[in-house]
C-alpha cells in the first residue's frame, strides 16, 4: 500500500489528502454533537439523524416522504454515522440506535389518502392537478407522472398478443385500482395460461410502477401463515406469479384482505400483534383456477375476476429482453394505467367484465363446486313447483349423477347446505316436513323432486 502511495504523483497525493482531512472536519463537525468521552449520546444521534435524514414510525414501521422504508436501509445509514468512532460492538450498536430512533420519530398514523396518488416527482390528484410538492405518505410510485398523449406501444403490442381485446380493458382497470390504497371494489384478479405465454411479465411490469410497493408472495402462505399477513401491510399488489392447483383448506383469510376497509389483526415474530392497515391487492398467475376444499358459497367466487391468455402461436420467437423494453415504458404505463382506474372510478368500482371472463368463472365455481352442474342436469332431478323431495333422496341422486360422471360427491352436510344457500337461486324452499318414503316427515326441499330410481342405490 505505502508502495502505491509513493506511485502516485504529488498533485494527486495533495488533492486526496486535502479529500481525507476535509471528510475528518465534516466527521467531528456533526460527531461532536452526539460523541464526547469514547460514547455515543443515542438521544443526540437520533435528533442529529432525524435532522439529516427526515423519518416517521408507524407501529414500528419506518416512513420517509418517499413512503416505507425498511429497517435495513435505516440501519446502513446508522452503520455510516458510527463507524468512524466504534471499533467493538458495532452491530449490537446499530440495532440499538435503530430501536431508540423508532421511539424519538414516533408518528400518529398518516391518513390513508385514496384521492391522490403519490410519484417520484410529486403528487397527482385525481381530479387532474399534479403539484411538484412532496409530503410524507404510505406509499410513493418510482415512476414520473408528465401530461403527454404517448402510448406504450410496446406494452400495448405484448397486451394485444397475450389477452383478447375485450379483456384488456378488465386488465388495465385492475392495474389502475392498484395505484390508490382502496378496497373499494373488492376483487382480486387471476389470470390462467398453459404455461410460457409471458403473462407474469405483467407483474415484472407493476413492479417497476410500484417498486416497494408490491409484494412477492403465494396466496396459500397468506391464508395459513399467521405472519405473512404482516408481510402485507402498506402495500398496494401482493403478486403470485405461480399460483399452485391444491385447494385452499381455509379461505376466511383470503375473502377478508380482499373486502377489508378497516384494520385487522396482524403478527410478526416475537411482536405484539397489532391492528394494522392492509389495502393490498392479488394479482395471481397459473394454470388452473383458485379453489378451496370446503368453501363452495358464492361468497368465495364473487371475489374472482378470471382472465385466460391466448395460446401461444408456434411459431412465435420469443423476445429475451422484452421485459427490459416493457420496463422502459414504464411511465407511459402508469399513465394507461390512470386511465383505467378513472374509468373504474366513474363507473363506482364496477369492473368492465367480458362474457369470456364471465364464463370462466362460471367454469371454476363449477369445477370447485360439482352441485352447480347436478342441479343443471337432466334425468336427475327436475325443479317444479308443488313438487318435494327429501335431503336423503336428492343426495342420492347427486351421488348417482357423480358415479355416472366420474366425480366426487362432496359430503351430504355441504350438499344440503349448498342447497340451503342458494334456495332463491334454486326457487326451492327447505323444509323439516317432507314426505319421506317411509311414511314419515324428514327434512328435504320444496320445488324439487328426484327423476331416477334410488331405492336401491347406496
Amino acid at each position: 500500500m505505502k508502495n502505491e502511495w509513493k506511485n502516485i504523483d504529488e498533485t494527486t497525493r495533495n488533492r486526496l489528502e486535502e479529500a481525507l482531512n476535509q471528510r475528518e472536519m465534516n466527521f467531528k463537525e456533526y460527531s461532536q454533537e452526539w460523541f464526547e468521552d469514547g460514547q455515543i449520546d443515542e438521544v443526540a444521534f437520533c435528533e442529529n439523524f432525524l435532522q439529516r435524514m427526515p423519518l416517521k414510525c408507524i407501529n414500528g414501521i419506518f416512513f420517509s416522504y418517499d413512503g416505507m422504508l425498511p429497517d435495513s436501509e435505516v440501519e446502513k445509514e446508522i452503520y455510516r454515522m458510527v463507524k468512524p468512532v466504534l471499533t467493538k460492538g458495532i452491530s449490537k450498536k446499530v440495532k440499538q440506535l435503530s430501536e431508540v430512533l423508532k421511539l424519538e420519530a414516533y408518528s400518529e398514523e398518516l391518513p390513508v389518502q385514496m384521492d391522490r396518488i403519490h410519484v417520484n416527482n410529486g403528487t397527482y390528484f385525481l381530479n387532474g392537478d399534479f403539484t411538484e410538492n412532496k409530503e410524507f405518505c404510505l406509499n410513493r410510485l418510482p415512476v414520473n407522472y408528465e401530461m403527454k398523449e404517448v402510448k406504450p406501444e410496446r406494452w400495448l403490442k405484448f397486451l394485444s398478443e397475450l389477452l383478447e381485446e375485450d379483456d384488456i380493458p378488465t386488465l388495465q382497470e385492475y392495474m389502475g385500482y392498484c395505484l390508490i390504497p382502496s378496497n373499494k371494489a373488492q376483487k382480486l384478479l387471476i389470470i390462467l395460461g398453459k404455461g410460457g405465454e409471458g403473462k407474469s411479465r405483467i407483474g415484472l411490469v407493476m413492479r417497476k410502477i410500484l417498486g416497494t410497493n408490491m409484494n412477492v408472495n403465494n396466496i396459500q402462505k397468506v391464508e395459513h401463515n399467521r405472519f405473512a399477513r404482516a408481510d402485507l401491510e402498506y402495500r398496494l399488489l401482493m403478486v403470485d406469479d405461480d399460483m399452485k392447483l391444491e385447494a385452499l383448506k381455509d379461505t376466511n383469510y383470503i375473502k377478508t384482505i380482499v373486502t377489508l376497509e378497516d384494520k385487522m389483526d396482524l403478527e410478526r415474530k416475537s411482536k405484539q400483534s397489532v391492528q394494522g392497515n392492509l389495502y393490498v391487492r392479488f394479482l395471481c398467475f397459473g394454470n388452473g383456477s383458485l379453489s378451496a376444499l370446503h368453501d363452495r358459497s358464492y361468497g368465495f367466487y364473487r371475489r374472482q375476476i378470471i382472465l385466460t391468455v391466448k395460446d401461444v402461436p408456434p411459431d412465435r420467437v420469443d423476445d429475451p429482453y422484452l421485459i427490459e423494453k416493457l420496463q422502459r415504458e414504464a411511465d407511459d404505463i402508469f399513465l394507461w394505467c390512470l386511465e383505467g382506474l378513472k374509468r373504474l372510478l366513474k363507473n363506482k368500482y364496477r369492473f368492465t367484465i367480458s362474457e369470456r371472463a364471465k364464463k370462466n368463472l362460471h367454469e371454476a365455481m363449477e369445477s370447485g363446486n360439482n352441485i352447480i352442474a347436478f342441479m343443471q342436469s337432466s334425468g336427475y332431478i327436475r325443479l317444479e313447483e308443488n313438487t318435494t323431495a327429501t335431503s336423503k333422496n336428492l343426495y342420492q341422486a347427486y351421488c348417482r349423477w357423480c358415479e355416472d360422471n366420474t366425480e366426487k360427491p362432496m359430503s351430504a352436510k355441504s350438499f344440503s347446505g349448498y342447497l340451503k344457500e342458494n334456495e332463491k337461486k334454486y326457487h326451492i324452499h327447505y323444509s323439516t316436513n317432507i314426505p319421506s318414503d317411509n311414511g314419515k316427515n324428514a327434512r328435504g326441499f320444496q320445488g324439487v323432486h328426484t327423476q331416477i330410481r334410488i331405492d336401491n342405490y347406496r
